[in-house]
């Protein structure tokens, strides 16, 4: 679906034409490069939460029968605007989804890593860098991401679709690398020598990156390889918080890119060769002699 147009009120009728005979709705539109959100957060606010708004109001005044809304584990546990706006969207999202009677409407939402080869993705970038014989900048050598192909998240997208209940935020089990052993991946697929220069961390990243909070993850539902995080149920009596509370959350841990399976450089390679971005390269790269 097209981006929404968060300037205006969805009572002007716009948002709500968009949704006219839809059944589904997969509401991807988001600002997710960090550093441009770090410079025009409002803009992020706008677009990932206000714009999610919107689309959920509309949704639900048409009668669409299902709305998954795509968000990132930046935020989990976040510290930039993209991940603070994205964060928001979940909670938003949740709350919607409270409004509404779930055989009217079911609302609910994914939560995944890095898509390998994405449009302004690290991958792409030193490609670029590699084939142009310029060094590979690397933020940090150790610091940890999810990997994972665009067809593996619209797997997750698929999965939530036919097994997400309202309110439900769905997780994909995804392995990680380092960012020092993904250059080194690239580097050897190509059979390039570039420098590679540490230029440390760019604005709001973080070294490793959360897909499962620690109170998530203490009542997250393992579903094989992907995690199903219900909606909390509890109403605004703010009694049950003064009375009730979790004695488990501090035994739990979360779900990160530090502590899932690691991908070597040999792991990684074979993953970017299952890549048709990462072939296309290797054979214009061969083609040309380099």
């Amino acid at each position: 679906m097209r981006k929404p147009n968060y300037g205006l009120s969805v009572l002007s009728g716009k948002p709500q034409n968009a949704m006219h005979g839809v059944d589904y709705i997969f509401h991807a539109a988001a600002l997710k490069q960090v550093p441009s959100c770090e410079f025009f957060p409002l803009e992020a606010v706008k677009t990932n939460v206000l714009g999610t708004d919107n689309v959920l109001t509309a949704a639900i005044n048409k009668g669409v029968k299902k709305v998954i809304c795509l968000s990132t584990d930046k935020a989990a546990y976040p510290i930039n605007a993209m991940g603070i706006s994205k964060a928001m969207m979940e909670k938003v999202l949740v709350a919607k989804s409270k409004t509404v009677s779930p055989d009217r409407t079911t609302i609910c939402g994914t939560r995944y890593g890095n898509v390998m080869a994405s449009r302004g993705s690290v991958i792409p970038l030193f490609v670029e860098q590699i084939k142009s014989g310029q060094a590979l900048t690397i933020t940090d050598p150790d610091m940890t991401r999810f990997l994972m192909s665009l067809e593996e998240a619209v797997e997750l997208v698929v999965f939530a679709f036919a097994n997400a209940q309202a309110g439900d935020i769905m997780v994909q089990k995804s392995p990680a690398s380092t960012i020092g052993d993904l250059a080194q991946a690239l580097l050897e697929l190509f059979d390039a020598d570039n420098e590679i220069r540490i230029i440390g961390t760019r604005h709001g990243e973080k070294l490793y990156e959360t897909l499962l909070t620690k109170e998530e993850y203490i009542k997250a539902e393992d579903m094989g390889g992907f995690f199903r995080v219900p909606a909390d149920k509890r109403d605004l009596n703010y009694d049950k918080y003064f009375v009730e509370g979790n004695v488990c959350l501090y035994t739990s841990e979360e779900y990160n890119s530090h502590n899932t399976y690691r991908l070597n450089v040999e792991e990684i390679k074979d993953k970017l060769l299952q890549l048709d971005y990462i072939n296309n390269e290797l054979s214009n790269w061969k083609k040309t002699g380099k």
